[in-house]
């Protein structure tokens, strides 16, 4: 059977049209602004709906309603389709000096654009609440982003069918084998769970000093030590989901795993937490961390970009300062389950508990996004069949 990749054409289309507009340049919107004595912001998301609806549904109401003279809207770019497009022409607007139609910027290529030196430096000064994040945890993204939640990719299950769940990596690699079509996993490009299976195997057979240079820094010659892993995922291809479908998103195997077509797959923590909230995903499906080597997970960062106006700059800042408050935070934990990256004594008990064994600081980090960016295609020219 050829294998398939479950396609979103109609998404991507939408999320094309969303993007064309995020990457103009703003001096309207900043005049209209100082005319109306409103200032109006924008939260440009490179991810799932969650988010989007984390920020529509829970950030910007409650910050809007404690500063009125600060109006908010999103732009989305669904699974991060059009980062590189995104990037390069923030990079033209930057050495143009010019600004872009957006203002905070909530996405996996923060990191990467702010020490490409297209984001703005950030300081507890400017973002008080900054300074209650751990050291190790803003370092893990450089002096121009904001860490403001924090997740891991975790094996889910459903504990019906399996008894014995994998330990290891390797326990997990022999389980699909000896169990095909339960286990899925997405495109790698299309969602960062897959992302994360697929960096998984190819860190098996990395050396620890390799792993580190690959999170850390590129170096396009390494690339070469991926051989042995694509070969191990592209032999597992018969065993996956319907003999080698691999679904469009993070959601799409969520709905698989709720729905009971398939047994096992990598899950993002926070989204786990939110399905089984929802009833998406039912109470017997469990999740745990494998090791040798873990799954990846990382904090999320925000960006504001390097050529905003001033009016706007300070208005971000106070957008992103907010989310870093205990009140945000609390936010974060509720809406998509996000492990905070405050302390937790700053926060409810029954927030505090929740997140108890959750440290962002000491999370197994993924490859550098310019790696990434080279897997999702060596992927795509590799695997499926």
């Amino acid at each position: 059977m050829k294998t398939r990749v479950l396609a979103g054409l109609a998404i991507a289309a939408a999320a094309t049209v969303a993007l064309s507009g995020c990457v103009q340049s703003a001096n309207a919107s900043n005049a209209a602004d100082s005319s109306s004595g409103t200032v109006n912001l924008t939260v440009f998301i490179s991810g799932d709906t969650n988010v989007q609806d984390l920020w529509e549904k829970s950030l910007i109401p409650a910050f809007e309603k404690a500063n009125p003279e600060i109006h908010v809207s999103t732009s989305i770019d669904l699974h991060g389709e059009h980062d590189a497009q995104t990037q390069a022409n923030l990079a033209t607007a930057v050495k143009a000096g010019k600004s872009v139609a957006y203002d905070l910027v909530d996405a996996g290529f923060v990191t990467t654009a702010g020490k490409a030196g297209l984001m703005a430096k950030v300081s507890d000064s400017s973002i008080p609440n900054l300074e209650d994040v751990p050291e190790a945890t803003k370092e893990q993204g450089g002096t121009s982003a904001i860490p403001y939640r924090a997740s891991s990719v975790l094996l889910a299950y459903d504990s019906t069918k399996v008894t014995d769940a994998p330990e290891t990596l390797d326990d997990l690699l022999a389980w699909i084998k000896a169990n095909p079509g339960q286990f899925a996993y997405n495109s790698p490009s299309s969602g960062g769970s897959g992302g994360s299976f697929v960096a998984t195997v190819l860190a098996k057979y990395l050396s620890a000093s390799e792993q580190e240079t690959m999170q850390t820094t590129y170096d396009k010659s390494l690339e070469s030590k991926w051989d042995e892993g694509f070969a191990k995922l592209e032999a597992l291809g018969s065993s996956m989901y319907q003999k080698g479908v691999y679904p469009n998103g993070n959601d799409q195997v969520v709905q698989l795993l709720g729905s009971g077509q398939i047994s096992m797959a990598p899950v993002w923590s926070d989204q786990f937490i939110t399905s089984q909230k929802t009833g998406v995903i039912p109470k017997t499906v469990k999740a745990i961390q494998i090791a040798d080597p873990s799954f990846t997970g990382s904090a999320s960062f925000l960006g504001i970009p390097k050529t905003e106006p001033a009016a706007k700059k300070a208005a971000a800042e106070e957008l992103a300062d907010f989310v870093l408050s205990s009140k945000g935070q609390q936010l974060v934990a509720s809406a998509v389950s996000g492990y905070p990256v405050i302390p937790l004594d700053s926060l409810p008990k029954s927030v505090a508990d929740q997140f108890a064994d959750a440290n962002p600081s000491k999370l197994r980090l993924g490859f550098q996004s310019d790696f990434a960016a080279d897997m999702n295609a060596a992927w795509d020219a590799k695997v499926p069949q």
